[in-house]
This record gives C-alpha cells, structure tokens and sequence, in this order.
C-alpha cells in the first residue's frame, strides 16, 4: 500500500501517521519527493482500512499494490535510486561502466588490465576470484587469493573492486574487502544468500537468472532490500532461449520494462549476453540507447590465452574504442558518464 501525503504537510503530521501504521504491526518506507513525502506500507494490509486512511487531511491519497515486490517497487520510490561507489555512481541520469577480466588470472594480469581500463574510461573494476563454471574441472578461480590481487589492483587504481560472492560463509570476507558484490546468474534465487548479502553494507550488483522473468528478478532484489540493504544495481546478462548462435539472448526490453516496474538502476552485461567479442560492441550501444545506467564488460590483455571466456572478451584497445563510441551515445540520450 503507498500513502501520498499532501505537499506541505508538517514532519510531526508525518510521523503521527507513521507510528500509527507501525502499531499494525507494518513497515513505513519513508520517500521525500519532489513536493510531497511518499509512505510506503510493507506487510499485511489486507486489514488496513483505505477510507480511514483517505479523511486524514493530510493524505492526499491511498493506493494498493498489486505486485508482491514492494521495496524494489517504483509506486513506493517514484524517484530513480542512484548507488553510489566511491566516485562513481549508477542510475538518476549517472552511467557508469564496469571492466575487467572474466577471472583473476595473476597480480600481472589485474593490474594491468585495470589501469588499462581506467585510461579508457572505467570506472569501476570487474574480476572474478570465485568462478561458478559448468564443469567441475574447469578453473574455479584462484579463491580468496584471488580476492587479495584485486586488492593490488584496486591500490595501483583507486578503482572500486566488483566481485561475485558464491556462498554466505564468504559474507564477511567480501563485507571487508569487495566494493560491489555481485550475485550471478545461477544464484539469482539463492535465497538463503540474498537474505545474508542483504544484511551488509556494500551494493550488490544482481544478474538476471538464466530464464526467469522480470517479476522473479526484482523479486530477488526484494529479498536483498527486505533485510535492510536497499543498494541493489540489476544486471540484464542476457537469456536461454531457442536460440543457439549465441551464448545468450539479450533482451533489450527488459531495461524499460524493469525501470518502469522498478526505481533500482538496471545496467547490461554484453559480454555473456553474446559469448563473442565481436558482438559486444553493438549489444552495448543498444543497451544505452535503450535506456541502461550502465555496462559491464569483460576485458582481458591476452583472450587467446584466457583461463576463463576469453572468447567473449574484448582486448584493451577494442574497449578503449568501444568507450569512445558509448561516451558519444551516454552524452546523446541526455545521461552523465561518470569516469
């Protein structure tokens, strides 16, 4: 349920309604907009009775929200969420793009990369320590000294380090030493990790599942919200479809359709979405132009010899070209790309 007050209305008038929700025994998200201050109601309503609400002189009016998503929605939080790392910043106008290698391969490698990207116009840094592959015998990543050489990486840069998490026993690990903690694909209903991510402080970047709907992806990112961290970036990596040219199916329409369901930022992940380099390029130009508040790329110094999808990876040069088109297009569709 979402409770528009009336422009004006006394913080003390405010906070009288509040309490009184808070004894029924809901949740009261608070949203200052643009003239008006927005209450959000989290729990059962079904008991909660609209006309008492209405004659308050001071609601404007009472509206009930049909999607099970309440937090993530955009009728509770009509303002864009922007997160912010360091100085960069996703969503609200901001477009910020994130690069790096598949996986952590060596201290060479990840600095070498980073500084390349960061030239380029990165603002953040990708790397994978902990790698969740299909096969069991293919490499898993260098784990937490994996973790370590990004740390290295992120001291020769500045650049905030993005990483995914594959268990809640590394929480705390990634609560001391990540930037952005990424939830992949397969983890998307994790839910038992959602729950422990959602308790610590850093942003979580969550990857759209390999074939779930939009509704189930914020759904997730409700999960995240519900235990008190409300810096949810979602990613679109692309989809499973009947289709088997590509790796994936990017589906461009989820970003205008998720940010109308949704205040969350939603960026795009190209790389995964094609499986191949060449096709990176034009799926992150379309991801901008359709409205995404961001890119993560994966970027590595020598594909041919990559340990993990060197395939999809662009080299340094391609993606200091592609930054230079993006930069053109980001400054086109009216958004601020954040170096």
């Amino acid at each position: 349920m979402v409770v528009v007050m009336k422009p004006g209305t006394q913080q003390r008038e405010i906070d009288k309604l509040v309490a009184q929700f808070q004894l029924q025994g809901l949740q009261v998200g608070i949203t200052n907009g643009v003239g008006c201050t927005i209450l959000g109601l989290v729990g059962d309503t079904t008991a909660v009775d609209m006309d008492k609400i209405s004659i308050n002189e001071h609601v404007e009016r009472v509206m009930r929200v049909q999607e099970p998503f309440k937090k993530a929605n955009r009728k509770f939080h009509p303002e864009d969420t922007v997160v912010t790392v360091g100085d960069a910043k996703i969503g609200g106008g901001n477009f910020s793009v994130i690069a790096g290698p598949c996986s952590v391969e060596s201290e060479e490698q990840i600095v070498a990369v980073a500084e390349d990207v960061q030239r380029s116009g990165a603002a953040l840094m990708r790397g994978g320590a902990f790698k969740p592959r299909t096969s069991p015998y293919s490499f898993q990543g260098m784990g937490t000294e994996g973790l370590d050489l990004l740390l290295k990486a992120k001291a020769a840069t500045g650049m905030p380090i993005v990483t995914e998490i594959m268990s809640p026993k590394y929480c705390q690990l990634f609560e001391d030493k990540v930037d952005v903690i990424q939830v992949g694909a397969r983890n998307m209903q994790n839910f038992d990790l959602l729950k422990e991510v959602g308790k610590l402080s850093k942003p979580v970047l969550l990857k759209r599942g390999l074939s779930n709907s939009y509704e189930e992806w914020i759904m997730s990112a409700e999960y995240i919200m519900s235990e008190g961290n409300e810096n949810v970036i979602l990613c679109e990596r692309g989809i499973r479809t009947f289709e088997t040219y590509t790796r994936n199916t990017l589906d461009v329409s989820a970003i205008p359709a998720v940010k109308k369901m949704s205040h969350l930022p939603v960026i795009v992940d190209p790389s995964h979405s094609a499986g191949m380099y060449w096709m990176v390029e034009p799926l992150a130009l379309a991801a901008v132009a359709a409205g995404a508040d961001g890119l993560i790329i994966e970027v590595h110094n020598d594909p041919a010899n990559a340990k993990c999808d060197g395939q999809q990876s662009l080299t340094p040069e391609r993606f200091d070209n592609l930054m230079g088109k993006v930069s053109a297009l980001v400054d086109l569709v009216g958004k601020t790309l954040i170096k």
